[in-house]
């Protein structure tokens, strides 16, 4: 691309009442749970929900005892489904508990310390943030927490758990320069509904663009940025009651909006020796600090891993032509200075702690909660001190 042109990039994010977040969450309420109990469970929970139902399976080897049950009915209940009419109601539903254990054969390579599975895991770091993420994913998450944070405050009355967001930023240069189109979907009550029935009223619609749009996204939308407020006209019948619901099924919302790779693991519902979701923790954090650590503008990080075995196969370091210091220089820095196998991994950044329902809506990465330990800037010095720039 030649200097002056440019291009348009999206993401989106949904609200934790959107069914497949509503199965991530369950699937880390119970990991949670379990993790309070015993610290070395293995789990793998996978959660399925629709109209009236929901459903957990998977394979969890433990010692904890916990009322599975329960734990749903408690995740559901903070989500917001706790009345019949909005289709889903964590009183009512019916649940029902598949959940197995973990397959020997996979224990066996576990047990010794290696992965939980074979596979890719990706990492990514660039300079458009703070946070240190793609713009598009971070202002769509941010639009979507404040839905939600205006919804449970009952600040606008009308507004139900489910919703989406989407945001197209334009770039110039390769570079962030305004927010192109803006699109906010929200579940809502009959309450907003214009004389046809079939469309929102144009008071909500402000209010909307006062309450949520204007205070997240500020300065960057100017007069030619377009706003799409529920554009199908209604959003009545939004959540399980709508549509089914599987863990897993936001990967993209959970990673970098679709600006990096990704290997394909979902995250939610598993346990550290699981690297789908430790190693990718891990690679971020790996990206982040070589992003701090002015090595770079923009970082890829790929981890490979073979099933029981400790050590990654490969590791790839691409800093996309923006880098001071080459991936082939950088990569026996990272093996030196960041533990790369799975109980490696889970020491260093914590994951036997029962921190992971925080994380299954929102993001998993570019967010400053104390327990997100993938996010710490904390080895940037080693690097810099190991690498001369």
């Amino acid at each position: 691309m030649s200097k002056g042109q440019g291009y348009f990039f999206t993401s989106e994010s949904v609200t934790e009442g959107h069914p497949d977040k509503v199965c991530d969450i369950v699937s880390d309420s119970i990991l949670d749970a379990i993790l309070k109990l015993d610290s070395n469970a293995r789990v793998a929970c996978e959660t399925f929900i629709s109209k009236g139902l929901l459903f957990a399976g998977g394979e969890i080897t433990t010692s904890a005892k916990i009322n599975i049950k329960n734990i749903i009915k408690e995740a559901v209940k903070r989500i917001g489904y706790n009345k019949p009419s909005l289709g889903f109601d964590y009183n009512t539903c019916a649940i029902i508990d598949a959940i197995n254990t973990q397959s020997p054969d996979i224990a066996m390579g576990v047990d010794i310390g290696g992965a939980g599975d074979q596979g890719l895991m990706i990492g990514f770091a660039c300079k458009e943030t703070p946070e240190l993420m793609p713009l598009p994913i971070i202002l769509a998450h941010k639009l979507a927490m404040k839905l939600s944070e205006v919804r449970k405050k009952n600040i606008l009355t009308y507004l139900g758990p489910d919703g989406k967001t989407q945001i197209t930023v334009e770039y110039v240069d390769w570079k962030p320069k305004r927010i192109d189109a803006v699109v906010l979907s929200t579940q809502h009550t009959e309450a907003i509904l214009d004389k046809t029935g079939e469309h929102i009223t144009e008071k909500s619609k402000r209010e909307i663009f006062d309450k949520i749009i204007n205070p997240v996204l500020g300065k960057l939308i100017d007069k030619n940025t377009k706003i799409y407020i529920n554009p199908t006209g209604k959003f009545l019948f939004g959540g399980p009651a709508a549509d089914t619901g599987l863990t897993g099924r936001k990967i993209i919302v959970d990673t970098y909006g679709g600006m990096a790779a990704h290997g394909g693991g979902a995250f939610s519902g598993k346990d550290s020796t699981k690297v789908d979701r430790s190693a990718c923790y891990m690679a971020r954090h790996i990206a982040k600090n070589v992003v701090a650590a002015g090595f770079a503008d923009k970082c890829t990080v790929q981890l490979a891993y073979a099933i029981g075995v400790a050590d990654p196969v490969s590791i790839m370091i691409d800093t996309h032509h923006s880098g001071k210091v080459s991936g082939s220089v950088l990569e026996p820095i990272i093996r030196k200075i960041f533990p790369l196998t799975p109980k490696g991994i889970t020491d260093y950044l914590q994951l036997r702690r029962p921190i992971f329902t925080q994380t299954a809506a929102y993001g998993h990465f570019g967010r400053k909660e104390k327990d997100f330990t993938w996010e710490k800037l904390n080895r940037v010095d080693e690097l810099q001190k190991a690498i001369k720039i």
